[in-house]
């Protein structure tokens, strides 16, 4: 069945075993992203963690370059990058959050964690492989007004099904910020 569906794919000009220099560098990049993410999570210091959560979303950015979303990368580095790393950042200012190594940082659970996130990421890349194992995005020749990761495609999909989701997210985010104000300044009263 593999040899059949490989030999239909390289009759099509697709082929499993010449990889181009896109596919090489989507390769590389999540291979670095993979271990920001890894030095988010495992870091003992809060302001590291968030500057490894940089790298981390930055290289989601390349990653939807990479496949010719350009509008969902732009996004991903004004909304994640711009904001939500700022809003981390602030709310770790206005919270006091010690600096350097935080004893409160490691819960002693690391290995039930890795557990769970070995399980987890076996469990989405079986997913994601199984359900997009055959399928092939053909990119339509320039000129084409529909791309499978234009902008038009994009927005029409965003603003259709992902309006309320979005701004119940901006909502979350604000009552954070504002949760770090009042917390900070409750805390200077009392002191």
């Amino acid at each position: 069945m593999t040899a059949a569906l490989a030999a239909s794919l390289s009759s099509q000009g697709h082929s499993f075993l010449s990889p181009t220099g896109v596919e090489i560098v989507f390769v590389l990049v999540g291979l670095a992203v993979l271990g920001a993410a890894v030095l988010t999570v495992s870091t003992s210091q809060l302001v590291h963690a968030a500057l490894w959560l940089v790298v981390a979303l930055g290289g989601l950015a390349i990653e939807y370059l990479l496949l010719t979303a350009e509008f969902i990368a732009w996004v991903q580095v004004l909304i994640y990058l711009g904001s939500v790393v700022v809003l981390v950042l602030f709310g770790l200012m206005l919270t006091r959050a010690p600096i350097g190594r935080s004893p409160d940082a490691d819960s002693g659970n690391r290995w039930v964690a890795l557990g769970l996130a070995v399980v987890a990421a076996g469990t989405l890349v079986t997913l994601v492989v199984d359900a997009f194992r055959c399928t092939w995005m053909d990119l339509p020749a320039s000129g084409s007004t529909s791309v499978n990761g234009s902008t038009q495609a994009n927005g029409e999909v965003l603003f259709r099904y992902w309006v309320l989701p979005f701004e119940a997210l901006s909502v979350l985010l604000l009552a954070a910020l504002v949760g770090a104000i009042v917390l900070s300044r409750r805390h200077r009263e009392e002191g």
